[in-house]
């Protein structure tokens, strides 16, 4: 048989493994063809022309905001009764290789995010970026207190003290509302730079990153004197610089980077003031002060490195980090001598992760891994002088400096038994050594299994089983980390534990059209020596999915998600052996569905609803002699988005969107009158039942 071999067959050939040695040797190799006719300057990909310009879309919105709870702001990303948007994916790039990106989504909303980039593919990149973050849980907290939002709080000047918030004469004439929420503003400015070897070839590349978050607003506190509390408004004033910068070189199978990253963070208020809203008792003042969030600053430097030798993978990485604090000590009222002026905190950090990746042959691949970190608590320890009722106990305390060390080893083996069957096994290790803890070491060693099954047509499924077991030195309490009188209790974090866990995932496509997706999740906790504390937890988890599509234009989804935890507890309330037990039981459930039409009225409208119901049950029950139950708390919520979008002109689409929310909660906790608690001047209800809707009308152009 005779064939002709052009050049790009021979390629082909040649890069599948085809062209036999015995004919590279006879002169047909690709080293040996003559290319001296060969016009590379007339070599053009027609289907590969890169557009050059400013080229994407960029779009406005305005949207009406009808809420009575500021607590919906957290779904619809609006406050304020009209909410504006923009919204921007532009390109540019010219025939030099320059190009510049924005991207901007819902800015000037609640969550809104800007990503500017500028530079030139393979050398320069120029990054400007801004978020906006915000969390809302009430505005319709009730405070007697004035100043709120500032570092100073004072009751009204008629104010009459009581030793009993119930017999306060002048508090709910003095109440006001106020909101408790959390806003972030993070702005930052990055730089990275390429060096080429040679052109095409890159060596070593550099980056410096910035960025400053501003967080504000307030959040819930508490101030008291003796057994008297009242609830305060904390304002929140931060301020957290981060820098980042590294430099990575680069070579044929091998990279290696070394990296810093360094945070500062300052706090406008180093402490809060406040009036005593009782009547001082046993020599309490009239005024209190409380210590805010410290200044403090974090620096790391690592070093990494990664290669490649034939079928193998070798990485690694080693840091070492410092945090420190050291802003004076709040000393406001306090008559007693300090035995420094401030903490002086010093924590050192060291690490070291390793990383081994290497294909025995076709059918086997291992993995190995060791992770190392140290964290040394290196703050000065001080005597203190013990106060009980503003006055001397007569006993001094010392500060702890708790420090940990954690190692971790996994060793795991993937086999492949045939063409869409594959196996993998493994063990996890791991070790902690605490100071000054109940338990000095813990060790936990986890055995697992998964079996992969994917050689059906239109199936593919895993299943995993896994079973560990913690235990470790022997479990005494300590004088640095509890008081504790009875022997028989158990931290869960440090106590002996049997843990067996089950997952599964089953993907089925019966039809082009259909998609089915289920899995599942089984995990049980056995605190096996335990007598006093969590004794058993189980955890239940389950979803199914479904993707179809009706025809070309029509699709549905629809999914679901459960999850049930079952904690048992056991209790001595004579410091005994056990005589209550306790069982909490959680909830959560989540639906949802979705439908879209395309290609409505000539193509140019497209219809969609998108449906979420979502609902979390917290029931706690206890039994000593009777069973008590501590009442049902639970929270949910209907979401739906309705949007239509419409493609006036070639370039121009409108789109209007109606969002709505119920939500409901229940909660003891937010139940509770600011004179529900004799000794407690509290917040009022801020449980939650709103019907909130939002109508956002936007319109988009491509350029």
């Amino acid at each position: 048989m005779k064939f002709k071999l052009n050049l790009v067959t021979l390629a082909l050939l040649a890069n599948a493994g085809i062209v036999s040695t015995a004919m590279a040797a006879g002169g047909y190799g690709i080293q040996d063809a003559n290319t001296d006719k060969v016009k590379f300057d007339k070599w053009a990909c027609k289907r590969c022309v890169v557009e050059t310009g400013v080229n994407g879309t960029v779009g406005i919105g305005m949207g009406y905001n009808n809420s009575d709870d500021i607590r919906s702001a957290n779904a619809f990303a609006a406050e304020d009764e009209f909410a504006y948007k923009v919204d921007a994916d532009l390109k540019y790039i010219n025939e030099s290789g320059y190009r510049a990106t924005v991207e901007a989504d819902n800015l000037g909303m609640e969550n809104g995010r800007l990503d500017v980039n500028a530079g030139k593919t393979g050398q320069y990149n120029l990054n400007l970026n801004y978020r906006q973050i915000a969390t809302y849980k009430t505005d319709s907290a009730m405070t007697p207190y004035q100043g709120v939002g500032g570092d100073h709080l004072t009751l009204p000047d008629n104010w009459q003290t009581a030793g009993s918030s119930q017999d306060m004469t002048q508090l709910y004439s003095s109440l006001n509302p106020m909101e408790l929420s959390l806003k972030r503003k993070r702005a930052g400015l990055g730089f990275d730079y390429t060096f080429d070897a040679e052109p095409g070839e890159e060596l070593w590349t550099t980056y410096l990153n910035y960025q400053r978050e501003d967080k504000t607003g307030l959040k819930q506190a508490s101030g008291s004197f003796y057994n008297q509390s009242m609830m305060l408004a904390e304002p929140v004033d931060y301020t957290t610089d981060t820098v980042e910068a590294g430099i990575k070189l680069k070579g044929d199978n091998w990279f290696t980077a070394l990296n810093y990253s360094g945070s500062s963070f300052k706090n406008q208020y180093s402490q809060l003031t406040f009036d005593n809203a009782f009547n001082p008792t046993f020599g309490a003042q009239t005024q209190g002060t409380m210590a805010l969030d410290p200044d403090n600053e974090a620096h790391t430097v690592s070093l990494m490195g990664q290669v490649t030798a034939d079928k193998t993978i070798l990485s690694g990485r080693v840091h070492y980090g410092q945090m420190t604090q050291d802003q004076a000590f709040v000393t406001s009222g306090y008559g007693y001598q300090m035995p420094a002026e401030s903490l002086d905190g010093r924590v050192d950090m060291t690490g070291v992760n390793l990383k081994l990746v290497s294909r025995l042959n076709r059918s086997v691949r291992i993995k190995a891994s060791y992770d190392y970190s140290d964290r040394d608590n290196k703050t000065n320890v001080e005597e203190w002088t013990q106060i009980s009722i503003d006055s001397t106990s007569g006993q001094v305390a010392y500060n702890t400096p708790y420090d940990i060390t954690t190692q971790r080893a996994k060793l795991s083996a993937n086999y492949s038994i045939t063409r869409g069957m594959r196996l993998e096994a493994g063990y996890d290790y791991r070790q902690d050594d605490r100071s000054y803890q109940d338990r000095e070491t813990t060790n936990e060693h986890t055995l697992w299994s998964k079996f992969r099954l994917s050689k059906f047509d239109n199936w593919d499924m895993w299943i995993k089983g896994s079973y560990g077991q913690r235990d470790g030195s022997e479990y005494q309490a300590s004088e640095w980390t509890s008081n504790e009188s009875n022997d028989l209790l158990r931290k869960y974090n440090l106590a002996d534990r049997k843990r067996t866990m089950v997952e599964a995932r089953v993907t089925h496509s019966p039809t082009e059209a259909l998609t089915i997706d289920f899995g599942t999740r089984y995990a049980l906790d056995d605190y096996n020596d335990t007598q006093i504390g969590l004794t058993e937890s189980r955890d239940l988890s389950y979803n199914v999915s479904a993707n179809y599509l009706i025809n070309d234009d029509m699709t549905l989804t629809a999914f679901y998600s459960r999850q049930n935890i079952e904690s048992d507890q056991s209790g001595s309330s004579n410091f005994s052996t056990p005589n209550w037990f306790g069982v909490v039981e959680d909830e959560v459930d989540v639906i949802g569905a979705g439908w879209s039409y395309n290609n409505l009225m000539e193509k140019k409208l497209r219809l969609g609803v998108d449906y979420t119901y979502s609902k979390s049950d917290s029931n706690t029950q206890v039994t000593q002699g009777v069973t008590g139950d501590y009442g049902d708390y639970y929270a949910k919520s209907h979401n739906i988005n309705i949007y239509g979008q419409y493609q006036a002109t070639e370039k121009m689409a409108l789109r209007v969107d109606y969002k709505m929310e119920k939500y409901q909660d229940n909660d003891a906790g937010n139940e509770i009158a600011p004179d529900g608690i004799w000794n407690v001047v509290s917040f009022g209800s801020n449980s939650h039942d709103y019907n909130a809707h939002l109508i956002m009308l936007s319109m988009s152009y491509r350029l």
